[in-house]
């Protein structure tokens, strides 16, 4: 791309971005929620109080409280072991997932819902 294509883009990309603020501005709750932050900082201030001291004011769990990102990370249920069992050759496969090499040998070689017809347990 030539530096006079990406220019032109940017420039556009700006008078865009210009023309959604002064959008924004008008805005009658962007006005509203700027007086309250306003109120509120000078409110702080004049008591001598910071933004964490309001919140251990009104929830003092809030600081102890784990991230909720983090509780939903590990909460996925452990896969069930399956096994497998050949009756051509007796050979057993136990896994968790269908991702076996063994079990894709026997799925390739005798099928599908075949193989899947030997699930033990």
């Amino acid at each position: 791309m030539s530096k006079l294509v990406e220019f032109r883009q940017l420039e556009k990309h700006l008078a865009e971005q210009i023309q959604a603020l002064e959008a924004l501005k008008g805005d009658a709750g962007l006005k509203k929620e700027i007086e309250f932050e306003t109120k509120l900082r000078a409110l702080l201030a004049e008591y001598g109080y910071s933004l964490p001291n309001v919140i251990n004011l009104l929830d003092p769990n809030a600081g102890r409280r784990a991230p909720v990102t983090e509780s939903k990370a590990g909460s996925r249920k452990p896969r069930q072991v399956k096994i497998y069992k050949n009756p051509h050759t007796g050979e057993v496969v136990e896994t968790k997932g269908g991702n076996h090499k063994t079990l894709k040998e026997w799925k390739a070689e005798h099928g599908s819902a075949t193989v899947e017809s030997w699930l033990t347990k």
